[in-house]
């Protein structure tokens, strides 16, 4: 059924194309390097036309029609839009402090664009939106408003109690702390009625510290969810929780588990279950990074995208003796090993793995850098560079085309969104070259001002 609706919506999209012919002019990146998105060995010599929006074609000899631009990209190297499947909008001010009034337009908006100008041409974000998300997603939508294509979880359910999570300031209308099963029941019913793309629960006790959602109100809110058809994410971070969950019917289990490896009985209900995995691996690295590793804060990549209050805070003098002093950096160092560890042991046995950051829920998690920064540490888990490029495209693209069936990304194939990133180097021979970025294109829109590449 899922094949037949994606098959369809492929159609569809050819044909509406089709209709509107000559409203918009056909470019043709002529002569990249292409990796598709499929994991399919990178191709060379090859011609992308797209056009509305649209890829039309994708060939090593595209015929060539009367009023056509070629763009020649001899020498480069085309891939899809990165997709992160775990980000956060509206969470903090100038990418730096966590504010209750955070979530306000100009702010989301500045968020999106940066996304883009990174190579991000989609971001769900998984929780804690304001309500204004739903009226900023129609306004994408309707075609009156850039950046980042946007998928919601709108608010979220979060544990109740002192340091529950998300343990964010956040405004009333930012989440949804039920006490009840039948409270969360009422949450995720209004959540239907704003179709958000998909619901998102957070079951953590962080380390003992904090309330934790209780089993009785998570089971009531993926139940409920599966009646209106939805799906349903969940922050977590011990095994025994990620086994109830599954078990339960959660569809994506939102962070790396950390607490201790996987076991093959949980892989397996993993795979029966069809549950995805998001292993947000540069999520606990950026506690500390920026400490012991200052260097990456020397490129205007990274630069740019932190912005000048962030940098001022990791490049104050007393800013590496505190991070490293805390007593949770080695707490954060032994998770971020036991993540890679578990994402490698679940995806060499078939588990469904999406790419995903957490970008914008707390400083250090940059929207855009951190997603290149992601794909890096996928490789230091022991993925290919084309493997790890492969999923955070076109792997993603299949959730996400799961969430929404005419969204149709990810891949540079026929039928496709046109969101493509133009590289000045090879990502295969090195995966830090999707750093290179020489242009961006979001549904056939040339992006202005890319991100810098030094």
């Amino acid at each position: 059924m899922r094949e037949a609706i994606r098959n369809l919506s492929l159609i569809v999209a050819v044909l509406l194309t089709v209709l509107v012919a000559g409203a918009q002019q056909t470019v043709v990146l002529h002569n990249v390097r292409l990796i598709d998105g499929s994991g399919a060995p990178a191709r060379e010599h090859m011609d992308i036309a797209m056009r509305d929006g649209i890829i039309l074609q994708v060939g090593a000899s595209i015929a060539r029609h009367p009023g056509e631009r070629i763009v020649n990209l001899s020498g480069k190297t085309v891939m899809p839009g990165l997709i992160t499947a775990h980000s956060h909008l509206g969470v903090l001010e100038n990418n730096t402090v966590n504010t209750a009034t955070a979530f306000n337009a100009p702010n989301v908006i500045a968020s999106l664009r940066q996304f883009e100008r990174y190579g991000v041409t989609t971001v769900l974000s998984l929780g804690t939106n304001g309500d204004l998300i739903y009226a900023l997603r129609e306004q994408q939508r309707e075609g009156n408003l850039g950046g980042a294509t946007i998928l919601t979880a709108g608010r979220g359910i979060g544990a109740f109690g002192p340091g529950a999570a998300p343990p964010f300031k956040l405004a009333a209308d930012q989440i949804d702390r039920p006490t009840t099963p039948e409270e969360a029941r009422r949450d995720v019913d209004v959540y239907a009625t704003h179709h958000v793309d998909i619901v998102k629960v957070w079951v953590d006790s962080f380390h003992g510290k904090a309330n934790e959602m209780s089993p009785e109100i998570y089971s009531a809110v993926i139940n409920e969810a599966h009646k209106e058809h939805l799906h349903v994410a969940a922050h977590e971070y011990a095994l025994e929780d990620a086994r109830r969950l599954v078990n339960d019917g959660v569809d994506v289990l939102a962070h790396s588990i950390r607490d201790k490896p996987v076991d093959s009985a949980f892989i397996q209900s993993m795979i029966q279950h069809h549950t995805w995995y998001i292993p947000t691996l540069s999520l606990d690295e950026e506690f500390y990074i920026y400490a012991t590793q200052p260097t990456i804060m020397q490129s205007r990549f990274f630069r740019d995208a932190a912005g000048p209050q962030l940098l001022a805070k990791f490049e104050a003098p007393d800013y590496a003796a505190s991070a490293m002093a805390s007593p949770d950096t080695k707490q954060h160092q032994q998770d971020e090993a036991i993540g890679q560890q578990n994402l490698k042991a679940l995806y060499d046995a078939g588990v469904l793995v999406a790419f995903g950051t957490d970008s914008g829920a707390v400083p250090g998690r940059i929207p855009g850098f951190s997603e290149h920064r992601e794909l890096e540490d996928l490789v230091s888990a022991g993925l290919t560079p084309l493997q790890a490029i492969t999923d955070a495209t076109g792997q993603t693209g299949q959730l996400i085309h799961v969430l929404d069936p005419i969204l149709n990304i990810g891949m540079i194939s026929q039928g496709y969104s046109a969101d493509l990133v133009v590289l000045n180097a090879d990502p295969l021979a090195d995966i830090r070259n999707t750093r290179k970025i020489s242009a961006v294109y979001h549904r056939g829109r040339l992006i202005p001002n890319p991100a810098p590449q030094d």
